[in-house]
């Protein structure tokens, strides 16, 4: 490999295409399926390398190319690859929700908007450059809220922006309303309180991207699909994914990791309905049992190196929460996840009416409408 610098774009695109045991795991032969279909897609020069893995029930796409962001190309080939499975595999051994996240019929340029969740980062290769992938499973993109804003905002949780000179001058933060599909820079720490007024509202605002301030280097991208408000209806939760680099005037990968050793609650869980603690395992953990969770939450360490993606044993990545130095966060999230499960289906626990929009509760609602009197 060279070492000389190059313009380089990961891409992770991901779908819930049908799952084992209910919304529990994906299964082996979609797994070995994905490979093949980009092995040939490496060979024919579409893409540079990849990886595939899964996060709870969520198939995992992850790829290099230099084709830029948002590509018709590599979005067609993931979504033609996400249908073919779905077709070949899941629903021959009739899977669950066999192709649930395919919202769309026909590939229509992006498939942002038709179901699959989508982070893509395009950037000019530094000298070392360390990415952390980050997918979740049984949440929203909101998921992401705090611990990125403490990776990227909170001094007592990235030593950096005190002690690091590049990045003293902070990061800005690009904050997404996904009812109103607006955004808006903000700056922190300058904005630092306006940034939490809104990422205090997960369901409705969410990070898109975080650029250091000072020159604009790209530090981070997220997915911001919201299935529910695709398809008028509740079709799972959105399971995001999360890309960040490290390193050389950015959070050393201990600061990007270090924020989910506390297991904060997420929206999701069973039936999308729930409020549960974000519990950080290893892929061999990646699997939701209990209650259909708790949610979960893998991080994956590769270098990138002219294109390449490069591991610790070829292209297989670290596994970052393989290490019993987040055992305590995952014992805090059983304790959590057993203690919200006492309080059944009644708030905090259950999640408020707005975003149970898409289930049952509007249908009860108009079952009682003739019946609910005003108060003399």
């Amino acid at each position: 490999m060279s070492g000389e610098q190059m313009r380089t774009t990961v891409s992770i695109i991901k779908a819930d295409i049908g799952s084992v045991a209910g919304h529990h795991t994906v299964h082996p032969k979609q797994i070995e399926a994905a490979k093949q279909h980009l092995e040939k897609a490496r060979k024919e020069n579409l893409i540079t390398d990849y990886y595939v893995f899964h996060c709870g029930d969520d198939l995992e796409l992850l790829m290099t190319h230099g084709n830029g962001e948002n590509n018709p190309k590599i979005h067609e080939f993931a979504w033609n690859t996400f249908k073919e499975i779905s077709e070949t595999v899941s629903k021959p051994l009739k899977l669950y929700a066999a192709g649930q996240d395919l919202l769309g019929e026909a590939f229509s340029g992006n498939v942002k908007g038709m179901g699959p969740g989508v982070a893509e980062m395009e950037f000019e290769e530094r000298k070392s450059e360390p990415i952390v992938v980050f997918a979740a499973d049984k949440t929203e993109p909101g998921a992401w809220n705090l611990p990125l804003f403490k990776i990227f905002a909170d001094p007592f949780s990235t030593a950096g922006l005190v002690i690091d000179p590049s990045m003293h001058g902070g990061f800005t933060f690009r904050v997404m309303d996904v009812m109103e599909n607006k955004n808006v820079d903000l700056a922190c720490p300058a904005e630092m309180y306006d940034v939490i007024a809104l990422l205090g509202t997960p369901g409705r605002y969410v990070i898109e991207r975080i650029y250091r301030t000072s020159d604009k280097l790209l530090a981070s991208v997220a997915s911001t699909s919201r299935l529910s408000l695709i398809a008028g209806r509740y079709v799972g939760k959105d399971d995001p994914v999360c890309i960040v680099r490290g390193q050389h005037g950015l959070p050393s990968v201990g600061e990007v990791l270090a924020p989910f050793g506390m297991p904060h609650l997420v929206a999701g869980w069973m039936r999308g309905s729930h409020h549960g603690p974000l519990m950080p395992v290893s892929l061999e953990n990646a699997k939701c049992t209990f209650f259909d969770g708790p949610p979960r939450v893998v991080a994956l360490g590769f270098q990138v190196s002219d294109g390449h993606i490069v591991g610790v044993n070829e292209n297989e990545p670290a596994d970052l929460f393989d290490d019993p130095a987040f055992d305590k966060a995952r014992a805090t999230a059983n304790e959590l996840a057993d203690y919200l499960r006492r309080q059944g289906e009644f708030m905090p626990a259950r999640l408020g009416p707005d975003e149970m929009e898409y289930t049952t509760l509007p249908q009860v609602l108009d079952r009682l409408k003739d019946r609910l009197k005003p108060i003399a």
